[in-house]
């Protein structure tokens, strides 16, 4: 339905209350104040809501014992390696006409003026034209929220319309016609039924809520129990079912005796790392602890089975903090100081036999300088850009990329930089680890094999080694799935198996072409690079691949024997052809033949290669009749048996270039041999085209010298 005939719904003033882990995490662990005219379950909250305030809340008391707030240092742009999307999606700033509210699970932003009754305009990422209509002013409003698919608009403008004892502290879409209520007494899945304009109840489930946090990405909603909120029960929604996970607790640090520690929303996120869901968790120290600063702690939160503390996340600092997640990395910003750090949890980091400590993989860093265009009439654009404050107060972060500035009506999603982070890792095993992980990585990491290999930045070639094996286990893991798939289809259970998948080709599955093509090619023409230093790098490769059982492709071992021979490093070549280190093929015996001239041994290689290989017999024959050896091509093709089905015209034309007459005579006795003892008869049939040759050993020998039909 669109806007209008939802305006109609019973449910129009049940609005979601979109959740998130808000702005910037407090320094002290001050607990909220309840509300006086609230159940004891009740809370106050800031963001719960959905409404977007044009600026974040802070709450009193949050000075930071950390750095006091400095400005980062002028940087290049080569020294950022966080930056803001250069199309944000852009609306009406907050203010006290226009109320800002945004959905986590459709990515929209909603600009509501007076209450909608003067217009409601939506925007998203991927939205090319807004949804703009109008509503009937009918009290504030407290969240709205469209279904999936844009079917149902949901407008909040009480907390009891819907239910009679208890408050509503919001609701979710997991489909387009289905919702979830939750109150601080439990939570009610629903069926949207638009034709009747009604609700179906599916499942409820009583408990005492103090607050909850959906994850879209996931279906899965936690809520937050017990008095110190610190005991969350995860619900997973999938295909109109409700199913309630196994609840676990979050560990709260050490706090004085003086105050009673609890757990905020403002500290919790969800958000799915490398395919797996994880509670993240912000723990601020006491200031009465020796750590040295707070910590981010990853909750694993699997489908069955029990959540598991798996990660920490070391600050090193303490202040007010927010998360995002890009590209399967943990970024968190730090207001005090306008730096941002990164947390890869793929990373090696130190395993103390239950967690895994992980550091920062690169220093700390500010978001990119962004700069906003000055809107207005064209007179008025020619103006410069305006400098954004970045890390503004005013910010607003959701998962798992978005910041939002309701004071500057703008939502960027946040991305990471590859190219400034090769400059900034120095060891090159792990900035491939690192790289190899990232979306947008396989041009990156084509230009760091290249800069390696570089005279100004040449690495060792332990070094160059290391990154080989890491490019090649990746390109392994590849070649094997794509063989099981194929033999899974094969074998016909793509049909009984809709789960079976043709596997994914990543950019971080960098094949022989995309290496030599990129890499080495190039590589082997640098006139100042020591040649031996040339081979050894391609030796190197082609060692790597035959480590991981990868057939090595003949253009690979072409390079290698060019710049041998290039070099004049024959004996070199000779050897590495002896031991089989480049593997046997036709194209490379073919290679080796026109080494020739060069080096005469070549020939003997080549041939010797191609009766390795067995299924290269016709190849021999034709490299022997080329090179005028009728009688080894003869001799070969009798060793091997294949002398009945031979053609005598190929054989005898090849004879006859040589201009030796003795060589013909020999030739031509023997097919009038094989003649004879095939068909009883010495005489060449029609079907032969032989009738030039015989004329032609009439004229040198005469017509007595011809064999005469055997009588018994």
């Amino acid at each position: 339905m669109g806007p209008t005939a939802a305006r109609r719904c019973p449910f129009k003033r049940r609005g979601p209350q979109v959740t998130w882990w808000a702005g910037w995490g407090r320094g002290t662990r001050k607990r909220r104040p309840r509300r006086a005219q609230s159940s004891s379950r009740s809370r106050s909250h800031h963001h719960s809501s959905g409404r977007v305030p044009p600026r974040a809340p802070l709450h009193a008391g949050c000075r930071p014992r950390g750095p006091t707030a400095v400005a980062a240092p002028a940087m290049g742009e080569e020294d950022y390696y966080l930056e803001l999307c250069e199309r944000p999606v852009q609306f009406e700033k907050a203010n006290p006409v226009n109320c800002v509210f945004f959905d986590e699970a459709n990515k929209q932003v909603f600009a509501v003026r007076s209450g909608g009754a003067t217009g409601v305009v939506v925007k998203g990422p991927d939205d090319r034209n807004p949804i703009s209509f109008r509503m009937d002013d009918k009290g504030e409003v407290k969240c709205i929220k469209f279904s999936l698919e844009n079917k149902i608009l949901a407008v909040q403008r009480t907390s009891k319309t819907v239910t009679k004892n208890a408050n509503i502290l919001g609701f979710c879409w997991t489909s387009s016609t289905e919702i979830v209520f939750i109150t601080d007494q439990g939570i009610e899945f629903y069926q949207v039924l638009p034709e009747k304009r009604s609700l179906k109840l599916l499942k409820s489930h009583n408990l005492n809520v103090n607050w909850y946090m959906y994850c879209p990405e996931s279906a899965v909603i936690l809520l937050s129990t017990t008095v110190l909120e610190n005991v969350l029960q995860p619900f997973h929604f999938r295909a109109g079912t409700m199913s309630k996970l196994p609840k676990f607790e979050i560990e709260l640090p050490a706090a004085p005796k003086s105050t009673k520690p609890s757990l905020s929303e403002r500290d919790i996120a969800m958000a799915t790392v490398y395919g797996q869901l994880y509670v993240l968790f912000l723990r601020h120290h006491s200031r009465t602890s020796n750590s040295t600063g707070a910590e981010v702690v990853l909750y694993h939160l699997p489908r069955e089975g029990a959540c598991k503390k798996m990660h920490i996340l070391k600050l090193n600092r303490t202040g007010k903090f927010a998360l995002n997640v890009v590209d399967n990395l943990v970024v968190v910003h730090h207001q005090d100081t306008e730096t941002s750090v990164i947390f890869d949890i793929k990373l090696r980091g130190e395993f103390d036999g239950s967690v895994t400590f992980h550091h920062p993989v690169l220093p700390a860093r500010s978001i990119q300088p962004y700069q906003i265009p000055i809107a207005g009439p064209a007179a008025v654009t020619s103006q410069s850009p305006v400098p954004c404050k970045l890390y503004s107060s005013s910010w607003i972060v959701f998962q798992p990329d978005i910041i939002i500035s309701a004071s500057q009506g703008y939502l960027w999603n946040l991305q990471v930089k590859l190219e400034p982070i090769v400059n900034l890792l120095p060891d090159k095993g792990r900035l491939m680890d690192f790289l190899l992980q990232r979306k947008e990585c396989k041009m990156v990491i084509l230009s760091v094999c290249s800069q390696m290999l570089s005279e100004s930045d040449r690495a060792s070639l332990p070094v160059i080694a290391t990154v080989f094996d890491k490019l090649n286990h990746e390109y392994k893991k590849y070649l094997d799935a794509e063989q099981s798939y194929a033999m899974a289809v094969e074998a016909g259970q793509s049909r009984s198996s809709p789960l079976l998948k043709r596997p994914v080709r990543t950019q971080a599955v960098l094949d022989q072409s995309d290496v030599y093509t990129h890499v080495l090619s190039a590589f082997v023409e640098k006139k100042e690079m020591p040649h031996k230093f040339v081979i050894a790098v391609l030796m190197e490769y082609i060692r790597s691949l035959n480590q991981f059982q990868i057939a090595v492709q003949h253009y690979l071992h072409e390079l290698v024997i060019k710049t041998l021979v290039q070099h004049n490093h024959f004996y070199m070549l000779h050897q590495f052809l002896q031991y089989h280190v480049l593997s046997d093929s036709k194209p490379l015996a073919c290679l080796l033949l026109s080494l020739e001239s060069f080096y005469p041994p070549a020939h003997q290689l080549s041939l010797d290669m191609l009766k390795r290989l067995s299924t290269a017999n016709d190849e021999i024959v034709e490299v022997l009749l080329s090179k005028h050896q009728v009688l080894a091509a003869l001799r070969f093709i009798r060793g091997i048996g294949g002398h009945d089905n031979i053609s005598a015209r190929k054989f005898l034309d090849a004879a006859k270039q040589t201009e030796d007459n003795m060589l013909f005579y020999t030739i031509f006795r023997f097919f009038e041999q094989r003649n004879q003892r095939l068909r009883g008869s010495p005489n060449f049939t029609p079907g032969e085209h032989c009738e030039e040759h015989v004329a032609f050993f009439k004229q040198i020998f005469g017509d007595q010298a011809l064999m005469r039909p055997t009588t018994f």
